[in-house]
Formats: structure tokens, sequence, C-alpha cells
């Protein structure tokens, strides 16, 4: 079968897969890393193509995840968001936020601030996936702290579930 190409990472053989592939990105003017993780060797073309639509539309997925992280955080059942941004704000120095919050904007709570701080860090794909087909990861600062705001899609591309990891 011959080549499939990818937006970011060039041809991919779907019959001779290799079991990972990474690239880096510049998005939003911050780095983000993209990966391929397979479990098989072999992959239909079908699968590859999701990830192609999923790769030419990035910022509408990322627009769709922050409105979904806008959501959690103001949700009374959403508790991922809040519990990112209040470990942050528990655990960090005030003086290491101040590139994040605005501590003198008296009309914009810090919670809030540092909600919106959070930024796309990672996408990794799993196409051999039907229910955690795409995972991205958000963070205020790789430098200030490992844990992430990771949002786990399907591969038609609804949220599946929202979660807090390090």
């Amino acid at each position: 079968m011959a080549n499939y190409s990818l937006p970011h990472f060039g041809d991919i053989d779907p019959d001779d897969l290799e079991d990972y592939y990474d690239v880096e990105i510049e998005f939003e003017g911050k780095e983000v890393e993209i990966s391929l993780k397979f479990e098989r060797e072999t992959i239909d073309i079908s699968r590859l193509a999701i990830v192609r639509a999923v790769l030419e539309k990035i910022a509408d997925f990322h627009n769709k995840n922050k409105a979904n992280i806008e959501q959690d955080y103001k949700s009374d059942d959403g508790d991922t968001v809040r519990a990112y941004v209040e470990h942050h704000l528990e655990d960090i120095p005030k003086n290491e936020l101040n590139g994040f919050i605005d501590f003198e904007n008296k009309s914009l709570p810090p919670e809030f601030q540092l909600m919106k701080a959070l930024h796309l860090v990672r996408i990794g794909f799993y196409p051999d996936q039907s229910d955690q087909f795409v995972v991205f990861d958000y963070s205020i600062s790789s430098d200030l702290t490992d844990y992430l705001v990771v949002i786990n899609t399907n591969d038609q591309g609804e949220l599946d579930y929202m979660t807090m990891e390090s």
C-alpha cells in the first residue's frame, strides 16, 4: 500500500508502522508536542484519515476543549479544572504566579485568570483505540508544574472525559 501523508508528520506507511512518532509544532506562540502511538504494525487508512482531520483542524478542537475547560471550571459538578486551579494557587508561591495572574485585578478572580492561562502542550493520538483516540494535555507552565488537565476524546472528536494527571 502507498504511504499516507499526515500534516506535520509527512509520509507514514500504514503497512509498516513504527510504534511511536512525534513532532513539535508552534501553536498560539507556544511549542506543542504531537505524538502518534500504534499498538500494531498496520492500520486501516480510515483511522489515519481521522488523525488527518484532527491535525488539519487543531484550532477548532482546541477551541472546543477550551470551552469544555471553562464549562468544567464553572460547573458545580465539574471538579477537574477547579481542583487543578486550587492546587496550584495553594502550592505555588504567589510571586511565581505573577506571570499568569494579575493579583491587583479585582474584576477577575485569580482562579479564573489561572484557568484562562491553561494552554495546549501536547496532543497524543492513539489510532488503534476508539474511546481515547486523541488526548489533549493542557498546563499553565511545564516549568512550574508537572500537573496537566487532560482531555480525552473519542474517534468522533467528542469529549470522553477530563481529568487531572501528573
